[in-house]
């Protein structure tokens, strides 16, 4: 039995060492500067095993931390596996993060090493200054320096429970949370996937799985690539996401599997329709967010099904729901049914059971004896949010969602507030700090706005300082989305900048987040609410 991410992935080199493990088309191979092609099984192994002992030979082992910035490239997998066999759990690394947000991670994260990209080393180790961490950086093919502390837990057999990765989710309140996932979880996740059967069949050594999703999240690397190390097949992994070249890059692959987010089907139905458009071997689609509006263009012209999933980070596949069975609903934001793993409750605002057709927040946990089974295994240093969001048993999504007399499930809206971008998830308190900070601004409140691409768009909402010459606004907006790129990741930057007088507060001087959302939905158009979203271009 496999008991880490390392085992899954050796028992499947060593059964076909000379099958395709890795594919990178060309699109992905030129934004890169990496030769195209595939990998094999046993390739991979065998790089894998010279950084397994280039890394014991340093003195890293088990507890120590690595983070990984290596953007969705084959070495990021390798750095990954070579560690995990050592029970190191590594700590991925938004490549479009800057410096308030990597300060934050680094300090937070408490990572003694990061495996990045040239160009990015210099960034890391000013934040690691920053935030009182002695640190180092080494690129994917240099000498591995040596560690300056003991493996923490030296001597502990490495196993299920091994932390294998720390990945940052944006919450409601404050700072993005670490949530520490183990090897069970990540096995689970393949194990999970492998065995979906029905509308979404997953053929052992067969399937070929293309995802342009980043392998700093969890949809790529605990789903996409944990079912290709459990079940075999080949990995597809696009740098990221093309909508003049993706479907050229899944007939270049030769994928049969296909990982989507809601904006990508939308951009793709964009493009006039072609005779070639269902030339390509897809089978299904994974995913979730798909507009409804599109749902069943997309299927007529492209010729195989978005099949929506639900799933968080903290739940990975322990409580996912998936629509793999008929009747799917196409159109209508459903998600599936609950399977016999795990159990679901829908309540309201004062914690009672929703009844059928009306709203409550998603509440999981696994059934049996261990409702946290497979789940992640807390957040970093933070075991009262722990606690809170495990109140009463219960996982709190914080997902709006209803139920059908038929048990189908709907996503509604997100309760917590969470700004979902292009699939990115975005803490508006995060961008509030940030834009705080700025001169001009007293206080500054963001919040969702929708937009036709990309699900949402940051607003934020600005007070400006009285001393402010505010005679030009637009030239003021422009300067606050300025510093906001100079330390966050392009996509958290405000989109649009409205200038108020006031902002909607409680009795208790907090913001009002339900009338804030609610002013966002109507500012964007108006002559003190500045389009800033040409601003916003992902940085080389």
């Amino acid at each position: 039995m496999n008991a880490t991410v390392h085992d899954a992935f050796s028992a499947s080199a060593r059964r076909t060492p000379q099958a395709e493990f890795l594919f990178t088309e060309s699109v992905t191979a030129a934004a890169y500067g990496i030769e195209s092609g595939a990998i094999s099984w046993g390739k991979a192994a065998a790089e894998v095993e010279r950084l397994k002992l280039a890394y014991a030979g340093a003195g890293y082992g088990h507890g120590h931390r690595v983070g990984l910035l290596l953007e969705n490239r084959p070495a990021f997998l390798f750095h990954w596996f070579a560690l995990n066999a050592l029970g190191v759990s590594v700590v991925p690394i938004n490549a479009e993060m800057r410096s308030a947000e990597l300060s934050y991670l680094i300090g937070h994260s408490e990572i003694g090493l990061a495996v990045t990209l040239a160009h990015r080393a210099a960034d890391l180790r000013a934040a690691a200054e920053s935030a009182g961490i002695a640190f180092e950086t080494m690129g994917p093919d240099d000498a591995v320096p040596l560690s300056k502390t003991t493996p923490p837990r030296a001597g502990e057999p490495i196993g299920l429970a091994t932390e294998c990765a720390l990945l940052y989710t944006s919450g409601t309140t404050g700072r993005p949370k670490g949530c520490m996932l183990s090897n069970e979880y990540f096995l689970r996740a393949g194990q999970w996937y492998a065995e979906l059967g029905d509308l979404c069949p997953v053929r052992p050594d067969a399937e070929r799985i293309i995802t342009p999703l980043p392998l700093n999240h969890v949809n790529a690397m605990a789903f996409s690539t944990m079912v290709v190390l459990v079940a075999g097949g080949c990995l597809v992994q696009l740098d990221r996401f093309h909508p003049k070249s993706w479907l050229q890059s899944a007939r270049e692959s030769g994928a049969t599997i296909a990982h989507y987010l809601g904006v990508m089907p939308a951009m793709l139905l964009s493009a006039p329709a072609m005779a070639s458009d269902r030339e390509h071997a897809i089978r299904w689609g994974f995913g979730a967010g798909v507009d409804r509006k599109n749902h069943a263009p997309f299927e007529s012209r492209f010729g195989f099904p978005l099949v929506e999933a639900w799933a968080m980070t903290e739940t990975g596949a322990a409580a996912c729901v998936m629509a793999n069975h008929e009747p799917r609903h196409v159109g209508t934001s459903c998600f599936g049914r609950r399977e016999a793993f795990v159990e679901i409750r829908l309540v309201d605002d004062e914690g009672r059971d929703a009844a059928d057709g009306t709203p409550g927040e998603l509440l999981v946990r696994s059934s049996g004896a261990d409702p946290k089974r497979y789940f992640f295994s807390g957040y970093l240093k933070d075991e009262d949010a722990t606690r809170e969001a495990w109140a009463d048993g219960w996982f709190h999504t914080g997902d709006m969602v209803r139920r059908d007399v038929e048990g189908n499930y709907y996503f509604v809206d997100r309760k917590k507030n969470v700004i979902r971008r292009s699939g990115e998830n975005i803490s508006a308190v995060e961008v509030e700090s940030v834009l705080n900070q700025h001169p001009a601004v007293k206080t500054s409140a963001v919040a969702a706005t929708p937009d036709a691409v990309r699900g949402d768009e940051v607003l934020a909402c600005i007070v400006m300082r009285d001393d402010v010459d505010a005679s030009s606004p637009s030239q003021v907006a422009a300067s606050i989305v300025e510093h906001a790129l100079a330390q966050l990741a392009y996509y958290k930057a405000p989109g649009y900048v409205a200038f108020v007088d006031a902002l909607p507060l409680t009795a208790s001087q907090k913001i009002q987040r339900g009338q804030l959302r609610e002013l966002a939905q109507a500012l964007p158009g108006q002559p003190h609410c500045i389009d800033t979203r040409a601003m916003k271009k992902r940085q080389s």
